[in-house]
């Protein structure tokens, strides 16, 4: 069978996960300082692109994938390392979106400085370094990492303590929206490889499934883009079997060369990608974990270059918490009319 169409491999309209070059610590505190040097902000306070309505939609995705996911191991279907992980830590993202919720008041984020260009242009910069900080980190939360991050970024540009106060949050809401990205992935490739076992299962004839011809069963799929795990599964499960299936094979090395790739190809980006997802879906439970547990207190006064100043020569570091905390909002109301 032949295809005149420009074949497709993997459907266009996923999003990519946020997942960049998995930087050393000294070379993220240099792009931590690029960032801080090309990051421009908007002069005037504004409400900016509203983070809520995505994070809503993210919990709803997560929560569809976790009852797609639950339903498939009820079935006996297999599933991935990745997808088991998000079934079996579902109550650990649950966490995560509502005390996102919890603690993203509409006043507190108009106040936060927004950027004025840019990919997340209209969103506040706190949110643009969390997300620079997880792309390039594999979404892996390490407390120091993190410090000696935003330490770098200051060096060349000072943060608000509203944007250190907002770097626990942003970083949960890039998180969520990162394995939101995940999830759609791991949702829509395990039911490319059901369809693909629907497929071997009518062409041989098996699992109760009533034989038919390789022209009839292919003639659906003649100018459908193909999902890489729609192909694997269905190279595996055809392989080496009856000769009456080679013409499917004949059928998906043509697609596949036009494509400029092969089955064995395939199978590697496949099982290559699956081991990837793996370690970034493991890292961002993980990491929301750490996240609830770390004391955020203490990493915002140690990144504060107001509490820099005002330990200098004072007693100021022997103030309980509360008051230091009331120091720093007296310093931020002065400021807020510079």
């Amino acid at each position: 069978m032949k295809n005149n169409q420009p074949p497709n491999i993997i459907l266009p309209d996923l999003e990519e996960p946020i997942r960049a070059e998995l930087f050393s610590l000294e070379r993220l505190e240099q792009h931590a300082e690029s960032l801080a040097a090309a990051q421009i902000i908007t002069t005037v306070v504004s409400r900016g692109r509203p983070l809520l309505p995505r994070v809503l939609e993210n919990g709803r995705v997560l929560l569809d994938s976790y009852r797609a996911t639950a339903r498939a191991i009820q079935d006996e279907y297999a599933i991935t390392p990745a997808a088991e992980w998000l079934v079996d830590n579902f109550h650990i993202v649950d966490e995560q979106l509502r005390e996102i919720q919890d603690d993203l008041p509409i006043g507190y984020y108009r106040k936060l400085p927004k950027l004025a260009s840019g990919h997340l242009q209209g969103y506040p910069r706190v949110y643009g370094v969390a997300w620079a900080f997880v792309a390039h980190t594999d979404s892996r939360f390490d407390p120091e990492v993190l410090r000696r991050f935003v330490a770098a970024y200051q060096r060349v540009q000072p943060l608000t303590i509203g944007e250190l106060w907002a770097v626990a949050i942003t970083l949960r809401v890039v998180l969520v929206e990162n394995l939101r990205r995940m999830a759609d992935r791991i949702v829509r490739s395990r039911a490319a490889r059901q369809e693909a076992d629907t497929l071997a299962d009518r062409l041989l004839g098996s699992n109760g499934q009533a034989e038919i011809l390789p022209e009839s069963a292919l003639r659906r799929f003649e100018n459908a883009p193909l999902e890489r795990a729609f192909v694997v599964q269905l190279v595996q499960r055809l392989r080496d079997l009856d000769p009456k299936v080679r013409p499917v094979l004949v059928w998906l090395d043509q697609r596949l060369t036009a494509a400029g790739t092969n089955a064995d190809e395939m199978v590697r980006t496949e099982h290559q990608q699956q081991g990837t997802a793996n370690v970034s879906v493991r890292n961002i439970i993980t990491s929301m974990r750490l996240i609830s547990e770390f004391d955020w207190q203490q990493f915002v006064e140690s990144v504060s270059l107001v509490d820099e100043i005002l330990r200098n020569d004072t007693d100021f570091a022997g103030m309980d918490f509360s008051t230091r905390d009331i120091y720093r909002h007296a310093i931020q109301e002065q400021a807020r009319g510079s």
